[in-house]
C-alpha cells in the first residue's frame, strides 16, 4: 500500500474503528503464531427467575484465560459464589487447553479474592487515586 499526502490523526473513541483494528490485530496474531483459538468464556449467577445477578466474563486465547470482568453485588460477596464462578470458568478454560489465567484488578476491588484463589501478583501500576493501583495477577491452571 502506497500513501501519498499528509495523514491525519484524530482523537477519537469510534467503536467501529476499534472493532476494525481489533480484527486486523487478531489476524496479525494468527499469522504470526498459526493459532486461531480466541473464544469468549463466562459464567453467570442467576436468581430462581433467571435474572442475572452477576458473573464472570473473559476470553481464552493462545493457551491463556483472560478474565475481563467479574461482578457480584455487595450482598453476595463473601458467600462462596465468586469462587464457584471462577472455578467453573477456570475448568472450562482448562478443557480448552489453557495453562494459565491472567487478571487485572484495582487495589480497592478484589486482589485478596484472587490471591485466596491461588493467583499471584506479577505487576502493579499506581494510578491517580492516592494509595491505589492496578494489580496484575496470574495463576497456573
Amino acid at each position: 500500500m502506497s500513501i501519498t499526502g499528509d495523514l491525519k490523526i484524530n482523537l477519537s473513541h469510534s467503536q467501529e474503528a476499534k472493532a476494525w483494528a481489533a480484527k486486523a490485530l487478531y489476524r496479525y496474531n494468527v499469522e504470526e503464531t498459526g493459532i486461531d483459538d480466541r473464544a469468549p468464556i463466562g459464567a453467570e449467577l442467576c436468581d430462581p427467575a433467571g435474572r442475572v445477578l452477576g458473573g464472570l466474563w473473559g476470553r481464552t486465547e493462545l493457551g491463556l484465560l483472560f478474565l475481563d470482568m467479574f461482578f457480584l453485588p455487595d450482598y453476595l460477596r463473601g458467600s462462596g459464589y465468586g469462587g464457584r464462578l471462577l472455578a467453573i470458568v477456570e475448568e472450562e478454560a482448562n478443557r480448552r487447553g489453557c495453562q494459565r489465567a491472567v487478571v487485572e484488578t484495582s487495589s480497592f476491588q478484589a486482589p485478596g479474592f484472587y490471591v485466596h484463589q491461588g493467583y499471584e501478583e506479577f505487576g502493579r501500576v499506581d494510578f491517580g487515586v492516592e494509595a491505589h493501583a492496578r494489580i496484575f495477577l496470574s495463576k497456573r491452571l
